[in-house]
């Protein structure tokens, strides 16, 4: 994945949270999440020792309380936020760029998915007429399927992933541009699209 945020932009980004209201590091993390509609999600080490630069530099303050650490931005960085104000600008258009890329990203896997699952079920049929006729050649019965139907359910089938993919598609598009997107949706779809994929070709090959 392409850097999300140019050098320096994220501790600019990081004042401008704390602007809105102080807040703990996760609650920093889960904001980015939600900015970025769930397609980025920074890590515990990218975040924290930018917040203690922040303090180094006199922009933050931060009080421990029983479980958390909780930061509050100063004067001081209220005053930096102002003079940067294009800058801080030009980074939230940075991050709207970054979220409709991220989201091409995301369907771009459930496209690369898709392919494969529809490669498999096409390889899974073939071997199956490939079967079927090797069991006409040494032993006819009267209830087996004529090789079309296998040619007709390839075709049944591909038009449901069609119809799936482009549904699919629309729905991450919407949840993307609601910023609602779960940072694990892209490995969460592959891992249901394998299972999905496993338990057909499982299911071909009774």
């Amino acid at each position: 994945m392409t850097p999300i945020f140019a050098h320096g932009s994220l501790r600019l980004y990081l004042l401008s949270l704390l602007a809105e209201r102080p807040r703990h590091g996760y609650e920093l993390i889960q904001a980015l999440s939600d900015r970025f509609g769930g397609t980025y999600s920074p890590s515990a080490g990218t975040i924290y020792p930018r917040l203690a630069k922040l303090e180094e530099e006199g922009l933050v303050t931060k009080t421990a309380g029983d479980r958390k650490t909780v930061y509050e931005i100063t004067d001081a960085g209220r005053a930096e936020l102002a003079a940067r104000a294009d800058d801080l600008q030009n980074i939230e258009d940075e991050v709207t760029d970054s979220v409709r890329r991220l989201a091409d990203e995301v369907r771009t896997g459930v496209t690369e998915a898709m392919k494969s699952l529809r490669a498999d079920l096409a390889s899974a049929a073939r071997q199956a007429k490939a079967e079927h006729a090797r069991a006409e050649h040494t032993k006819p019965t009267p209830d087996a399927r004529p090789a079309g139907d296998a040619n007709r359910a390839l075709r049944e089938a591909d038009m449901v992933l069609n119809d799936f993919r482009q549904q699919l598609r629309a729905d991450l598009r919407t949840q993307a541009y609601r910023s609602t997107m779960p940072a694990d949706t892209v490995p969460e779809l592959r891992r249901q699209l394998d299972a999905v994929r496993a338990s057909i070709l499982d299911s071909l090959k009774r």
